[in-house]
């Protein structure tokens, strides 16, 4: 296998064809300003003691890796191990990146914070980390997702943020990231933009990459001291895909399959789906090159999903990469399929996942089924579901699925 760690992106924030920097001429300073700041940091030895303190101490780091034997022999195939983000402080994966942000804005002397959310979860991290170090918060969130993603709104509003819902477009999170970039714009001297996602202009894509890559530096020591070898197969969801950078990041280089989970929605043969790698082609968006849904003239197709937090029409650039060199294979999990996995990990193990997390599980337990029951697939859990409760439930009403017991 060729070396693939350390080999991207270049010193323009390009990984291979992707990436880069489309912006207008407005942020191009700020974009620069934040450069010069991250990697000055990153080689700061106190800025990463900080970071790491703050992983541990604050954010409740390590997370475990668990073992869900029920639902693994429920399956009858391969063994399903969970890297646990929902045990993190907030309930998901974000706050890693936030943490990382959020001193990185207070070096460089910040005093608000904006940030884009989907399913609600890198707001309330963000929302977190400002009420944490004293600073102002402004979260853009689509106004549909405002509706469906409700108690973390009212998280984000506890913790002291401003939540603005977006009414354009779509009212999901490409438009609360749109609305946020255009926020910035004319007010970038004071404020830093919190990008939650592996995407975005440079540096964005690696500095999230960089400080989400805990899951997996993590995992990979955690797997082998728990089973005494690498696993055969890591499984994570992608919308913008930072909990699975993150994961995989520091598996590249091991000999080991990697699956990437996009949502298939109602199916890649309609059109309401969110899988711009499974069903999209390069173009440019929110400042980067990469897979997008698109039509023939380059418009940004709707994307479609159950989960507010892969419902967004492209990818970080890095995927597209790991896509085209073929060292990840990405696939689509239906809102059905989801909704099942969701159903299971509550019925097996007692564990509620996120919606985002439940496409991974069912990616993860479709593989297991066709493998023997002596390989390992470890999977990312990005985060609890409770946020997703009366949306799921309102899912499984709709579709006759109610689990036993359940009022109709």
């Amino acid at each position: 296998m060729n070396k693939i760690i350390g080999n991207y992106p270049d010193s323009a924030g390009h990984f291979g064809p992707y990436g880069g920097r489309y912006v207008g001429e407005t942020l191009v300073a700020t974009l620069d300003e934040l450069t010069k700041a991250y990697d000055d940091a990153k080689r700061d030895p106190a800025f990463i003691r900080e970071f790491k303190s703050m992983l541990e101490h604050y954010a409740a780091r390590p997370t475990p890796v668990d073992h869900i034997q029920r639902l693994s022999a429920h399956i009858g195939g391969a063994q399903i191990y969970l890297k646990r983000e929902d045990c993190a402080h907030t309930g998901a994966h974000k706050i890693n990146n936030v943490v990382g942000q959020g001193l990185l804005a207070k070096r460089m002397g910040k005093k608000k914070l904006i940030a884009e959310t989907g399913a609600g979860q890198h707001g309330v991290a963000t929302a977190t980390i400002a009420a944490r170090f004293g600073m102002e918060c402004k979260v853009f969130m689509g106004k549909e997702d405002v509706a469906r993603q409700a108690p973390n709104v009212l998280r984000m509003k506890l913790l002291g943020a401003e939540v603005v819902p977006v009414e354009s477009g779509t009212a999901t999170l490409k438009d609360a990231m749109n609305e946020a970039l255009r926020y910035w714009v004319g007010d970038s001297a004071d404020t830093f933009y919190v990008i939650g996602t592996v995407s975005g202009p440079h540096p964005y894509p690696t500095m999230v990459r960089d400080f989400q890559r805990v899951i997996g530096d993590e995992a990979r020591q955690q797997i082998v001291d728990f089973t005494g070898r690498m696993p055969n197969l890591l499984v994570a969801a992608v919308g913008g895909g930072s909990n699975a950078m993150g994961l995989f990041y520091p598996f590249l280089d091991d000999d080991c399959e990697i699956l990437g989970i996009e949502a298939a929605g109602e199916g890649l043969d309609t059109p309401r789906h969110a899988a711009s790698i499974c069903g999209g082609a390069p173009g440019s968006l929110h400042g980067a090159m990469t897979y997008l849904l698109q039509n023939p003239d380059g418009q940004i197709n709707e994307a479609w999903s159950i989960s507010a937090g892969l419902d967004y029409p492209g990818v970080g650039p890095e995927h597209a990469l790991l896509h085209d060199i073929k060292r990840v294979r990405y696939e689509g999990v239906t809102d059905r399929e989801a909704v099942e996995a969701f159903k299971l990990l509550c019925q097996y193990e007692g564990i509620i996942p996120a919606l985002e997390s439940s496409h991974a599980l069912a990616g993860a337990m479709r593989e297991a089924a066709k493998r023997p029951q002596d390989q390992i697939i470890l999977v990312c859990l990005s985060g609890r579901g409770d946020k997703d409760l009366d949306h799921v439930t309102h899912y499984m009403r709709a579709h006759n699925i109610l689990p036993k017991g359940m009022p109709t």
